[in-house]
């Protein structure tokens, strides 16, 4: 972790650090300030709705990495290490340590992309996470993501990868600017909070209620939970702004076993001609 390189799994002070370098590319600075300017400051007078997220910003517990393109295999390598050494890390380094992903904008810029494009750009991260995952599927987490109790999973390890993204006028709590943000939130972090305990049911109680004043519009319709019936996780990690751009169904493939061909030995680049 720390290591010299755009890619490398850092802290956030290392990652404070990085953006402010002389030969940081413009692009990540722009995240870094505005990703913890969104989490610790206010909007219509209301704070960011995830307490939880602002109280790690302002702690500094949170784990970081860049990816400087959506298809370049040596890119997308990188992204994949990162997170498999992030698995390998969050649980001795803070209670509640989310992994933050910047992106590069588009060549073009964020404006070259339509609503569409944002949701395919996901989706074919996420499918690339899968296909080269050194683990298999989890198996207490159904294949099928119509099920209420799917998750996405990498590492052997279920997570909920929440977005930001710049397609959005409204519901600025999912605004990004700059590009593709994802943060991924392995499920254990949830533990104690789920919507059937009482911790749970405050929390959700705090966030959605600041949800409508923070973002000026009612909380998003496919706005649910893990586990319950009529609530699907995969339809909350980007939420549509526009329901004719999103996804009929979800585009992810579901393969239980290792696909890797690099599974034993991951690395930067590895596998990818």
């Amino acid at each position: 972790m720390n290591e010299d390189h755009l890619q490398a799994l850092c802290d956030q002070a290392t990652m404070a650090e990085r953006a402010r370098a002389d030969d940081a590319p413009d692009w990540l600075a722009d995240h870094f300030e505005t990703f913890t300017g969104a989490l610790t400051g206010e909007r219509n007078g209301t704070p960011f709705p995830c307490h939880f997220g602002t109280n790690a910003v302002e702690r500094g517990d949170l784990l970081y990495t860049a990816v400087p393109s959506f298809t370049d295999p040596e890119a997308l390598f990188g992204f994949r290490d990162a997170l498999v050494e992030y698995l390998d890390t969050y649980r001795d380094h803070a209670e509640f340590a989310p992994l933050v992903t910047f992106f590069a904008p588009p060549p073009g810029g964020a404006d070259a992309f339509a609503e569409r494009d944002w949701h395919e750009t996901l989706w074919h991260l996420l499918q690339f996470l899968h296909v080269n995952d050194p683990e298999p599927w989890p198996a207490d987490i159904p294949t099928d993501p119509d099920d209420p109790y799917w998750e996405y999973s990498f590492g052997g390890t279920a997570m909920f990868p929440t977005c930001r993204a710049p397609f959005y006028e409204d519901r600025k709590s999912r605004y990004c600017p700059v590009s593709l943000e994802i943060t991924f939130q392995p499920r254990d972090v949830f533990d104690g909070l789920t919507h059937d305990t009482e911790a749970g049911a405050r929390a959700r109680e705090v966030i959605q209620g600041r949800l409508g004043d923070y973002d000026g519009v009612c909380p998003h319709a496919d706005l649910g939970d893990w586990g319950v019936e009529d609530d699907r996780e995969w339809r909350q990690y980007l939420f549509s702004r526009d329901e004719a751009q999103f996804p009929d169904e979800c585009p992810l493939t579901v393969t239980p076993e290792v696909t890797a061909m690099d599974a034993d030995t991951p690395g930067p680049g590895v596998g990818a001609d």
